[in-house]
């Protein structure tokens, strides 16, 4: 009795300090920043992205696989260094900056292996956060019923 009111306790707990993963699959684009500060900079840094799909997102962190570990010489995990990265949700398109926390490899042979990412989330502002917060609660049902909406004409 006292162990099954413990285990429900504990469980109860981690499930609030733990934020709920949302599994999804969403293009994600990745870049570093430039190392110098200028419009042609910049331009050059974004074009130069590592293209993949989102795994799983939350209000922490996100997940992503990508073909490749590194971006020129630099690797997407380690070395504190900021990500940038666009999520395209079925809502709109989401600007995120994080950290590279951890990476496995995923796949079952050599020519199709992937990375499988994880980063925190360092900041996210503005409408991106609004964006990307509605996505989290409501995934695609919010979306659904704006459609259905939208196709009756109908304001909600």
């Amino acid at each position: 009795m006292i162990r099954e009111l413990i285990s429900r306790f504990s469980r109860s707990f981690s499930e609030r300090t733990v934020s709920n993963r949302r599994h999804f699959a969403a293009p994600v684009r990745v870049w570093f920043d430039p190392e110098t500060n200028t419009e042609r900079s910049r331009d050059a840094a974004r074009s130069a992205c590592i293209l993949g799909e989102t795994m799983d997102i939350s209000r922490s962190g996100i997940g992503f696989i990508v073909g490749f570990i590194r971006l020129k010489e630099k690797y997407l995990v380690g070395h504190e260094r900021p990500l940038n990265i666009e999520i395209d949700l079925p809502n709109g398109k989401v600007f995120l900056r994080a950290i590279g926390r951890r990476y496995e490899k995923v796949g079952a042979n050599i020519s199709a292996e992937k990375f499988l990412i994880g980063a925190t989330i360092l900041s996210l502002t503005g409408t991106d956060k609004e964006i990307y917060e509605t996505f989290l609660r409501n995934g695609t049902r919010g979306l659904k019923i704006a459609a259905r909406n939208l196709e009756l004409g109908t304001d909600q």
